[in-house]
């Protein structure tokens, strides 16, 4: 068996990477005004250089910009969308970890006009991190999924004298979403990943619980927003290879909801149309493999096996062990490896040391090659 020739890879991560200090720096600098965006970007040109070195030398065939020009794996994407904006109004996010529980707050979103794409959003990042990669490297870029647009707020972040009718909101929102992917897919790019919490939240039934209660149709949120996802990647070009990335949330160490793939599967694998699902399976919060016998031929499964919220190294052993746990349900050859999560959702970033993120990133490398050639 042979690594694979085109994305996912058999070797991959998800898109985060802990900011070096020198960049959380030059962003406080540069909130308090005392450098500019000239010079901030100039710091994280420096830095993404060096962080797509780092994915080659530890042996991936994908690179991302570590997504160090964001504050939020979502929001900065999601608020240069037309029509949206951030309210006054926080949004207080639930997490816990293994020593306890802590809160997080950002602002809302607000769906005041026509949804559209006033611009290509992150285009000139894509191009800049497309010039760094070299030969043999792909370069990939990641977005949230349009589901995150409607999971935060629900019907009642969109105004209704704008949207009287849901359908014309959902409508605008993946039409201006397959222009993103066209024009992305125009700079080159032939690896987009879209990022979505929410096709994993459901599957827990406190979180199916709190859309309920807000008057969402919690039982069938997720075929809502699978069509919508497969209709902003309809028309995606040949060669353009689409992933999605599934967690239950990832700041600071910390998660937002748990429970395994059961409630989502059947549907989540059957007829979303990526070509490749990022899961997230480091510990039992996620459940077991059984999910993926739905599966089905052609599509990629990449295992999420080792953890981004500590710094404790994996076995190799017990990743391979894993790797066949999963290969009852689905082939091998449709399996890859990955951290479960990235490893910087947000800007604070996990409670690991960078060296302790390249010693995972390496470990997955020299798995993967070693299960499957």
């Amino acid at each position: 068996m042979t690594l694979r020739d085109k994305p996912p890879f058999r070797a991959d991560h998800v898109g985060s990477l802990l900011r070096p200090p020198r960049l959380l720096k030059a962003r406080e600098q540069r909130a308090l005004g005392e450098i500019s965006a000239d010079e901030l970007r100039a710091v994280e040109d420096d830095a993404i250089r060096e962080v797509v070195r780092m994915q080659r030398d530890v042996g991936l065939r994908s690179a991302t910009d570590g997504e160090f020009r964001r504050t939020s794996w979502h929001m900065d994407f999601i608020y240069r969308l037309g029509g949206i904006r951030p309210t006054d109004e926080k949004i207080q996010v639930h997490f816990r970890n293994e020593n306890g529980e802590l809160d997080f707050e950002s602002a809302a979103l607000a769906v005041d006009g026509p949804i559209g794409l006033r611009e290509t959003i992150f285009g000139t990042d894509f191009e800049y991190l497309a010039g760094l990669v070299g030969d043999g490297v792909t370069a990939k870029l990641t977005i949230p999924s349009p589901s995150m647009v409607h999971y935060r707020g629900g019907r009642a972040a969109i105004d209704p004298a704008v949207y009287p009718e849901e359908e014309r909101f959902w409508a605008d929102l993946s039409a201006a979403y397959a222009e993103q992917v066209r024009r992305v897919a125009a700079l080159g790019c032939r690896y987009l990943q879209l990022d979505d919490t929410s096709l994993a939240y459901l599957n827990d039934p406190a979180q199916r619980r709190l859309l309920t209660d807000r008057g969402d149709d919690a039982e069938h949120q997720h075929l809502r927003y699978i069509r919508q996802i497969n209709a902003a990647i309809a028309g995606r070009p040949d060669g353009l290879n689409v992933t999605t990335h599934m967690c239950r949330g990832n700041f600071r160490s910390s998660w937002a909801a748990e429970g395994g793939y059961d409630f989502v599967a059947e549907a989540l694998f059957s007829e979303l149309a990526v070509d490749g699902f990022f899961l997230e399976y480091d510990d039992n919060r996620s459940g077991g493999f059984a999910p993926l016998r739905f599966v089905p031929p052609g599509k990629t499964v990449v295992l999420g096996l080792v953890t981004t919220k500590r710094g404790t190294l994996e076995s190799k052993d017990d990743l391979k062990r894993r790797i066949d746990e999963a290969a009852r349900y689905v082939p091998l050859e449709q399996l890859c490896l990955s951290p479960q999560c990235g490893f910087s959702s947000t800007v604070e970033g996990n409670v690991l040391t960078y060296d302790e993120q390249v010693a995972k990133l390496s470990l997955i490398a020299e798995t993967a090659a070693e299960v499957w050639g």
